[in-house]
């Protein structure tokens, strides 16, 4: 690992605190390097020379302290700890900020690969592709088995008027991004409202439920489950409706938006759902909102970027055509919801 500290993280401050809360744990200086391809929290891997570990903590600047709760985070992953639902060990959580400058917490390093793109998945050929997807959906089903008072997640969230409070939190995040004529997005948005489904019994979910939020293992089955700063008591669904959306080929030249999907051997969005209903026993009749849902929350997360970039507060490449796929997604989500 580099010698050179990552910013947000000191290892001599962390050796310390882990020192003095976790006596004997570490053996030796600890080094850190930032792990690339996270979209929101910081992580790190850390390692004393001979034990590795993962550090979370929110990203440097940040305003929103509930958009980055790492004591939320923490919790949920450590009630999942003796569940069928993989995820990594924690090791604590410390929110006093003068050790790092901001809450973080720590947790094992797990082995495993994240698949981002399709080209990346190429090398494991289609039967591997195929057995891998449909572990990711075998693990949400486990991870929506999960009786929440049972492992003291009774009170994680509010499932009571979940979707139509999600829907509301969308367009107050569309109407904070406007800055300029968006067709179809507001006929997507009240076509959502007036179609709102009844939800089923509440369940954990995800958040953000996708191939690239979990490390697979050699043998094509999730390590551990990542990136839990989404997570709730909600309706199930709505994962279900995230995962089919990014299940869906783009077809996009060029796009910065990357998904599966284009890999050989990976199931269709159609067989996704089947595999989730014959393994949860759910009623997925509805599923079209939940999909539609999800492409009006991306497209409102992507105009926003697009909005940043018009302002000049992005940095680094690909965003100049962020603005050009926001149509494609508001397209999509009325095509959904009216097939559905």
């Amino acid at each position: 690992m580099s010698s050179a500290p990552p910013p947000g993280l000191d290892p001599a401050a962390l050796r310390v605190h882990l020192d003095r809360e976790r006596p004997g744990l570490v053996r030796g200086p600890l080094t850190a390097r930032l792990i690339e391809g996270g979209r929101s929290n910081l992580t790190y891997a850390v390692t004393d020379g001979t034990t590795r570990w993962v550090v979370r903590r929110p990203p440097l600047g940040h305003v929103l302290a509930t958009a980055h709760d790492m004591k939320r985070e923490h919790r949920v992953i450590s009630a999942l700890r003796d569940t069928a639902v993989p995820v990594p060990g924690t090791v604590l959580l410390c929110e006093d900020e003068s050790v790092l400058g901001a809450p973080f917490y720590v947790m094992d390093f797990v082995e495993g690969v994240p698949y981002r793109t399709a080209e990346e998945l190429a090398p494991l050929g289609e039967g591997r592709t195929r057995a891998a997807v449909l572990n990711l959906v075998d693990t949400l089903v486990d991870l929506h088995a999960v009786e929440p008072e049972s492992v003291g997640l009774g009170d994680f969230g509010r499932p009571e008027g979940f979707l139509d409070r999600q829907l509301r939190r969308w367009g107050k995040q569309l109407d904070a991004s406007r800055g300029r004529e968006l067709a179809g997005v507001d006929e997507l948005h009240a076509a959502l409202g007036r179609a709102l489904p009844s939800s089923p019994a509440p369940t954990v979910v995800h958040g953000d439920y996708r191939l690239d939020n979990v490390l697979l293992g050699p043998d094509e089955r999730v390590r551990a489950v990542l990136d839990w700063e989404m997570s709730t008591l909600g309706d199930p669904l709505t994962d279900l409706g995230l995962l089919v959306m990014y299940s869906a080929r783009l077809e996009l030249p060029h796009s910065p938006i990357s998904t599966t999907a284009a890999a050989a051997g990976h199931p269709s969005p159609a067989e996704l759902v089947q595999r989730y209903a014959e393994r949860s026993g759910r009623d997925v009749s509805g599923v079209g909102w939940y999909t539609a849902f999800a492409w009006f929350k991306l497209a409102v997360i992507l105009e926003g970027i697009h909005y940043r970039y018009t302002l000049g507060q992005t940095v680094g490449a690909g965003f100049d055509r962020i603005g050009e796929l926001v149509p494609v997604f508001i397209e999509h989500g009325l095509t959904t919801l009216q097939e559905g």
